[in-house]
């Protein structure tokens, strides 16, 4: 009798476990918008990231991220992104810093005013604006991809207010070798980075990574939508980025600069690294082998490491 109460107990553990997944499984095909914003907010409160806006004095709106103390470190995440590209990493500084991550303007959820100017310039005069919303006259910047090409000419146009720069794969170094998303424009018209559709953005995710992110494909498809929705405004902000060059704008920058590139980039040549180093005369370069265009997202700890070590030495 005993062994068969045991044997009855199991069997309904068993059930309940079949029943949770069954669950889980109805759950995620059902509601996989809820999933990923449930998701999110797990990774964000690990990274002690809390989420919050703001209005500059124009009546801009800017949603954020921030958590942490110590000095500010403002993250700014690359075209067509959001701000949580950059909540893996922020895991391993917000112990040490004041870290804020804004959605761009254009981007995420943050204000996307149909005909303002999204140039380099404006944005950061935007993120100088908002850094002065939150009681900021000095910080160090991080950015990748367009995000990085912001960060730039946020340095060269205010140096004194720049304590750092963390640069990785940043654009706007147009004199490099064309890579592989460069030379597919050129050569067929279309633009990879700009998506129409879910499957197109797979596609893409594919190409900025050199291994493939732990995503599944559902959750893909609910961050596509938010890139389709904002087609037509990207294609807009893509053609003034491509004709923004930051070489003549940072040249003899002497802000500290840690570069880092992936050597497995395909949408922003690795030897953009080399030529920055030139220009930026107090900086260093690391070359990621079996990195693709998204360091922090790829290699989080590696990247957060080698900043911290970067920041040590300043």
């Amino acid at each position: 009798m005993r062994f068969l109460r045991l044997w009855l107990v199991a069997l309904g553990v068993l059930g309940a476990l079949a029943l949770i997944a069954v669950g889980v499984a109805l759950y995620f095909y059902l509601s996989p918008e809820r999933l990923v914003r449930r998701t999110l907010d797990y990774e964000r409160g690990l990274a002690g990231l809390a989420r919050k806006e703001t209005e500059l004095a124009g009546g801009l709106r800017y949603v954020y991220l921030e958590g942490g103390t110590g000095e500010p470190l403002m993250l700014l995440h690359g075209f067509g992104a959001n701000k949580d590209n950059f909540v893996r990493v922020a895991k391993y500084l917000t112990p040490r810093y004041r870290v804020i991550i804004p959605d761009h303007i254009g981007f995420g959820e943050s204000a996307k005013p149909a005909k303002a100017d999204y140039a380099p310039r404006a944005q950061a005069e935007r993120l100088r604006a908002l850094a002065r919303v939150l009681g900021i006259s000095r910080l160090h910047l991080g950015g990748n991809s367009m995000g990085g090409h912001i960060a730039l000419t946020y340095a060269a146009l205010h140096p004194g207010e720049v304590a750092s720069l963390w640069l990785l794969a940043p654009a706007g170094v147009w004199s490099a070798p064309p890579s592989e998303i460069r030379r597919r424009i050129a050569e067929s018209g279309s633009n990879p980075m700009i998506v129409k559709n879910e499957e197109e953005f797979a596609e893409l995710v594919a190409v900025v990574t050199a291994t493939p992110l732990p995503i599944p494909r559902r959750f893909l498809d609910v961050v596509a939508r938010e890139r389709i929705r904002n087609h037509d405004l990207e294609q807009r902000i893509f053609r003034q980025l491509a004709g923004d060059s930051v070489e003549q704008r940072v040249r003899g920058l002497a802000t500290p600069a840690l570069v880092v590139w992936g050597a497995q980039d395909r949408v922003l040549h690795p030897a953009s690294a080399g030529i920055l180093q030139l220009l930026l005369t107090r900086s260093e370069a690391i070359l990621m082998p079996g990195v693709g265009h998204l360091p922090m997202l790829e290699q989080p700890e590696k990247c957060a490491f080698d900043y911290l070590r970067f920041r040590s030495t300043l």
